[in-house]
């Protein structure tokens, strides 16, 4: 009598970016909470979340974070997929690098920061909207208010730091990635998910472009475009 095969269990680690939560990811989470049985683990970095108070925490701390809710998920499945949103995909890099990563989920990977040419037309958008009064309707502001105040320079300097740490690993990494990138991302350049998708030593990897989507990929209106993809992407055998 043959034996019967046992599926093998999956973990999915969703990791968050620089100064925000696990709130940045949910809809993606949602959505494969709703369409697979696998087990989603939404860690909040130190420092990080809706109370988000980030003096004193670092890179290292950050990328402990990281691996001891990865190491904590290997426990629980067989294989584990890393999601990453702008510095998380970074993080998630690092696990990749470091531990047996499935497939990997870069989301606005911030693996270079800072478009200007964008950052200008969200800025004078900003400034007409204060002008005229119209700031709580303002999506820009309303995301980002609370880090204005909230994010020290140190922190800012431990992100840069931490892209740095992992800058060398690119060219190294072969695990099966799935980069999704908006074309009007004012924090990490859209070009940047070329740089990646060209880095990786992946042999199996998508790059995807949201043509009207800017740094939070997975709160713009398109997203039910690429989620299915994603998806579809992490179940290929």
């Amino acid at each position: 009598m043959l034996n019967e095969v046992k599926d093998l269990s999956i973990g999915v680690l969703c990791i968050h970016g620089f100064s925000g939560g696990p709130y940045e990811i949910e809809p993606f989470s949602a959505y494969l909470r709703t369409h697979t049985d696998w087990l989603i683990v939404e860690p909040t970095l130190s420092g990080h979340g809706d109370a988000l108070h980030m003096s004193g925490f670092t890179a290292k701390h950050w990328l402990m974070d990281a691996e001891l809710a990865f190491r904590t998920l290997a426990k629980k499945v067989d294989e584990v997929i890393v999601v990453g949103f702008s510095m998380g995909g970074i993080i998630a890099l690092y696990l990749a690098k470091r531990y047996k990563v499935k497939k990997l989920v870069l989301l606005s990977a911030a693996a270079k920061y800072v478009s200007p040419k964008q950052l200008i037309k969200d800025f004078k958008m900003l400034a007409s909207d204060a002008y005229h009064h119209n700031l709580p309707s303002n999506e820009l502001f309303l995301r980002y208010r609370h880090k204005f105040n909230n994010v020290p320079l140190a922190s800012t300097i431990e992100f840069m730091k931490l892209v740095r740490i992992v800058e060398p690993y690119y060219r190294h990494i072969k695990t099966p990635a799935f980069i999704v990138q908006g074309k009007l991302d004012g924090i990490v350049p859209y070009h940047t998910a070329q740089f990646l998708f060209d880095e990786l030593a992946s042999r199996n990897k998508i790059l995807y472009f949201s043509d009207n989507s800017k740094h939070h990929i997975c709160l713009e209106e398109d997203c039910s475009d690429w989620f299915p993809k994603v998806l579809l992407f992490l179940k290929e055998i």
